[in-house]
Formats: structure tokens, sequence, C-alpha cells
């Protein structure tokens, strides 16, 4: 028998600053030195968590969730393809702090992200979740992400190669007129 769901939590949402990065970078850093979920082989230093926090911030969106005053999570936006073409198509990322998983989190944050990348003119949201991560992909799920294909053998991490499923939502039908 499986244990229940941990009760849903309300958070507090809003915008990162750069004076975030460390609490944003205890949450990411494990993911990172324990996990394939990231990519990265090493955890960046906190100025470097701050630089991306203020680079995503000037043309995207990133979120933090509080509950009762400790950071649960963040989730944001950012270049999904560097070329002017995909310029209204962003790739999305959202990490939750093991502490408060399976609460709601995750949903929330993505639906707040959704909302401000929204209002920036974007179109399109991707995601990319390696596999197996099964609460990766039925987070997504949750929020409207639909699959649209697996990067088979694409990351090697760990002394082993991982697939990459990805996903895509849409957020507005066009651009707005520029």
């Amino acid at each position: 028998m499986t244990a229940p769901a941990p009760a849903r939590i309300v958070p507090t949402i809003r915008s990162a600053t750069a004076a975030d990065a460390a609490a944003l970078l205890a949450i990411y850093a494990p993911f990172v030195e324990h996990t394939a979920v990231s990519f990265e082989t090493a955890p960046p230093g906190e100025d470097e968590f701050a630089a991306r926090i203020r680079a995503v911030t000037a043309q995207w969106s990133w979120l933090v969730a509080a509950c009762d005053g400790a950071i649960a999570g963040f989730a944001y936006g950012g270049t999904h393809r560097a070329r002017p073409a995909y310029r209204w198509s962003v790739e999305t990322s959202a990490y939750i702090d093991p502490r408060f998983q399976r609460r709601g989190i995750g949903t929330a944050l993505y639906r707040a992200l959704f909302k401000a990348l929204i209002a920036r003119g974007y179109c399109n949201a991707f995601a990319g979740a390696t596999l197996p991560n099964d609460a990766s992909v039925a987070l997504h799920r949750r929020v409207g992400f639909e699959p649209i294909g697996v990067f088979r053998r694409v990351g090697y991490k760990f002394g082993r190669w991982h697939d990459v499923a990805w996903m895509q939502r849409g957020l507005r039908d066009a651009p707005p007129t520029e």
C-alpha cells in the first residue's frame, strides 16, 4: 500500500531576485550532485547562479515559491534556441525542495510562470525531463504539457547515458504585434 500524498500547500509566489541565489542554489545543487535530473556536472557558484537569475528575469521570468518563510522551489523560462525565429518559444524548468514535493508547489509555480510568460508575449513552452522521472513527467502533464518525443542517449552523466523526454505546451496563439 502506498502512503497518501502530503497535504497540499498554497505557496506565496513572487519573482526571484539575485538575493535569492543562495537559497535557490541550496535546492538546485543536490539535483546536480546526486541525480541526472540536471545535466550540469558540478553546481554553479552563488555568483554564477545570481547572474543566471538576473539574465532570465531581464527577458523571461523566474519565480520562487515560499511557504511559511521557507523557499520551497522555483521555476523559470528561458531561451529555447538562439536563432531569431525561436524568440516566441521558451524552455521551462522547475525544481522543488524534496521536503515540499507532492504538495502542489510545482503546479502552482508553473501556472504562475505561464501567466508571466504569456504577458511577455511567449507562445510555446518546452520542457525536458531526464528519464526515468515519473514525478516530473506527471507534473508537466498535469499543467498541460504534451509529449512530443524522446532524445535517446543524449546526456552522459554518472557513467551512463540518459534519455530526455520532451514536452510542449501552448501559451498563446500568436506573438504580440511587432
